[in-house]
C-alpha cells in the first residue's frame, strides 16, 4: 500500500501513464495498469485489479459524459449491456481468487497481445459515415440476445482482469450490431463506466481499496490524458495507436516469460 512520499510520487507517474495512452489512443490504459501497479508499485494482484477497475470507471466516465453530450451513447443498449456485464463482472471476480498470482499475469499477457491486436486492426478501418443501424437506433427484442452474451463475457473479462473491456465492447457493437464506429466507442465508454463500478464493489469484499493511492492515480491520469489529447493532435492517430500496439506486445511478451519463469519454480 502506497503510505510515504516517495510511493506516492510513483503512483503519479503510473497514473499519468495510464492517462497518456488513454488520452493518446482512447482506450488501452488499463493494458498497461496491472504491470505498472504490480511491478512499478508493487501492490498484490489483486489490489492491482481493484485499482485498475477504479481507475478504468473514473477515466471511462468522463468520456462518457463527454461523449454523452456529442450525442454519442446509446443508452439503451448500453443499460441492457452493462446489466450483464455486472453479472460477469461479480462472476469473474470470485473466479480472481481461485487463480494462482502467476497465471492470472500468464493470461492478462496473452489478454494483452490479443487486445493489442484489436486496437491495431481498428486502424485499418476507414471512417465511417453516420448512418446507424436497426439495433443502434431503434433496438427491437432480436438485438437483446445479441448484447445480453455480449456484456456476460466483457463482464467475465473485467471482473477477473480489471480491464475495461473496450477491445470486447467495440468491436461488438460494430461488427455484430451494427453500430458506426463513433457511436460505439460512445456507448462503450458508459458501459465501461457500469461494469467497471461493480468489479471496484466485487473486489471491496476481497481486499480494501487504497483510497490515498487511488487518489494519486487519477490525478496522474488526469494530467497524462490532458498530454495525451495534445500529443494526439500533433501526431497520427493511427501511428500512436499502433505504436502503443507495439509497446503492448513486448509488454506482454515479458510479462509471459517471466510468469513462465516464476510458475516452474524461478526465483526473483
Amino acid at each position: 500500500r502506497m503510505t510515504d512520499g516517495e510511493p506516492s510520487a510513483l503512483a503519479v507517474v503510473v497514473g499519468s501513464l495510464v492517462g497518456l495512452s488513454l488520452g493518446v489512443t482512447g482506450s488501452g490504459g488499463s493494458l498497461i495498469a496491472i504491470p505498472l501497479l504490480v511491478y512499478a508499485l508493487g501492490t498484490s494482484v489483486q489490489e492491482a485489479v481493484s485499482l485498475s477497475l477504479a481507475l478504468v470507471a473514473a477515466a471511462a466516465c468522463i468520456g462518457a459524459i463527454e461523449s454523452f453530450q456529442s450525442g454519442l451513447v446509446k443508452v439503451k443498449a448500453a443499460l441492457l449491456l452493462s446489466g450483464t456485464g455486472m453479472i460477469g463482472g461479480w462472476v469473474g471476480a470470485a473466479g480472481h481468487r481461485l487463480v494462482r498470482e502467476e497465471i492470472t499475469l500468464l493470461l492478462f499477457g496473452v489478454l494483452m497481445i490479443v487486445a493489442a491486436g484489436q486496437m491495431w486492426w481498428r486502424t485499418t478501418l476507414r471512417e465511417d459515415s453516420e448512418e446507424g443501424s436497426i439495433c443502434a437506433d431503434l433496438f427491437p427484442r432480436t438485438c437483446w440476445v445479441k448484447v445480453s452474451g455480449i456484456g456476460l463475457v466483457v463482464g467475465l473479462l473485467t471482473g477477473f482482469f480489471g480491464v475495461g473491456g473496450g477491445f470486447v465492447i467495440v468491436p461488438a457493437l460494430t461488427l455484430l450490431l451494427g453500430f458506426p464506429m463513433r457511436v460505439a466507442v460512445g456507448t462503450s465508454l458508459l458501459i465501461i463506466t457500469l461494469i467497471a463500478l461493480t468489479g471496484v464493489a466485487a473486489y471491496a469484499r476481497l481486499v480494501p481499496l487504497d483510497l490515498r493511492g487511488l487518489s494519486f492515480l487519477i490525478a496522474g491520469a488526469i494530467i497524462g490524458m490532458v498530454a495525451g489529447r495534445q500529443v494526439s493532435r500533433a501526431l497520427s492517430p493511427r501511428l500512436l495507436t499502433r505504436a502503443f500496439a507495439v509497446v503492448a506486445w513486448a509488454v506482454a511478451v515479458i510479462l509471459i516469460g517471466h510468469n513462465l519463469w516464476k510458475f516452474k519454480g524461478g526465483r526473483l
